[in-house]
């Protein structure tokens, strides 16, 4: 099966293990992954922060990058695929880019839905030893839907144990740009979810969205927590 990458900003730059995490995964795994070069950010950023009309230009441009062939897009962070999927409400009103956007929505998943949902995850057999928690982002199960698949991944994982927090599905703060808006609820939000996780003591934190995870793992560093925070591709590939 072929496939297309949508790298992202954060793995670009901040996170590049994640996005080897998950090409490898993808090879292991029977895909040939291909990376569109002309990609760009979603225009995630400037959309949040109200820009909707400016952004336009940036989000045709990702849409005319990966549209370089019509293979899956898969994408290591909820907030990004969430962010794609509503280009064609965005574009409602310029008839051929929405019906663009709409292709490129309908072929674009999140990578644990992808997984799950159109491979054979029964061969990889990872192997990681310890107790963590999973942090489900609000991208991920708010707005994907996407709740069961990342648990029946880690389920997988031969060694690891699931502990369950207070509040589990409460949002971490991040929110990307309401992080820097409204810093100080935003700050107060990730203390709060820093204490529920340090309450059980666990081994690793687990996330999916490596924005979440860079937001609560910051907040754990700034406590001398040694809890090691990983990205789901990271577990998956651990042996």
């Amino acid at each position: 099966m072929h496939v297309s990458l949508f790298v992202t900003c954060i793995c670009d730059t901040i996170k590049p293990n994640v996005a080897k995490n998950t090409v490898a995964l993808l090879e292991i795994l029977g895909c040939q992954v291909h990376f569109p070069e002309a990609q760009t950010c979603c225009s995630q950023p400037s959309i949040n922060s109200g820009y909707v009309e400016d952004s336009k230009r940036s989000l045709k441009s990702l849409i005319a990058a990966m549209e370089v062939n019509d293979h899956p897009v898969i994408c290591p962070a909820a907030s990004c695929a969430a962010m794609i999927k509503s280009y064609p409400a965005i574009l409602n009103d310029e008839p051929e880019w929405r019906a663009r956007a709409q292709r490129l929505s309908d072929r674009t998943y999140e990578l644990t839905q992808f997984l799950v949902h159109h491979l054979d995850t029964s061969i990889l057999s990872p192997k990681l030893s310890g107790t963590a928690v999973y942090h489900p982002s609000c991208s991920l199960f708010r707005k994907l839907g996407i709740k069961d698949e990342p648990l029946q991944l880690l389920s997988q994982v031969e060694g690891l144990s699931l502990l369950p927090i207070p509040n589990q599905e409460t949002c971490c703060g991040f929110g990307g740009t309401f992080s820097v808006k409204m810093s100080e609820i935003s700050g107060a939000m990730v203390v709060e979810k820093a204490a529920h996780i340090q309450s059980v003591s666990p081994d690793f934190l687990i996330g999916a969205d490596s924005s979440c995870l860079m937001n609560i793992g910051g907040r754990l560093d700034r406590e001398q927590s040694n809890i090691r925070v990983m990205h789901i591709a990271d577990v998956l590939m651990s042996r």
